[in-house]
């Protein structure tokens, strides 16, 4: 039984370090102190969607491994074996199953159009900021990656005066 456990946790460990965010709240390690590119634009519109989740094969793998130790502890020695080899399909399947559900993320499509008329569209996970028709944001492209923030508010430099 403690074997069993074991898998367990290794594998629903396994299945939890693969996860990641694509969050715009959450800038990755990488990205930090890097200069990044701006370029202002207005929102058109903005939809929820839904990123699909990763399928890296770590959670087929923990489930299979799993489901075969599981299986193959079940009868004598024959029994097990082919308990064991339906164990590990078996696990397999809810491992790249959990997977997959445990990276799915909502996210806005955002359809924004720049200053040169030209528009683009975005994909980023939801954030805390929400997005209307008419909204200026900025995007942030950063290694190739761009998000989508709201702009700053632009406050006039005071006049300089002579002390």
């Amino acid at each position: 039984m403690s074997k069993l456990m074991t898998s367990l946790t290794l594998a629903a460990a396994l299945v939890l370090s693969a996860c990641s965010t694509t969050s715009p709240d959450v800038v990755q390690r990488g990205d930090a102190q890097r200069m990044s590119q701006i370029q202002d634009a207005t929102v058109l519109s903005s939809r929820p969607v839904t990123v699909d989740g990763s399928q890296s094969g770590v959670g087929g793998v923990a489930g299979g491994v799993t489901g075969a130790i599981a299986g193959s502890s079940v009868g004598g020695r024959r029994e097990g074996a082919v308990v064991g080899v339906i164990g590990a399909v078996a696990g397999a399947v809810i491992g790249n199953a959990i997977e997959r559900s445990a990276t799915k993320e909502d996210a806005l499509e955002i359809i924004v159009q720049l200053r040169n008329g030209e528009r683009r569209a975005i994909v980023q996970a939801k954030g805390a900021e929400a997005f209307n028709s008419g909204d200026p944001v900025v995007l942030v492209t950063t290694g190739g990656k761009t998000r989508v923030q709201r702009a700053p508010a632009v406050v006039p430099a005071a006049p300089a005066t002579n002390g």
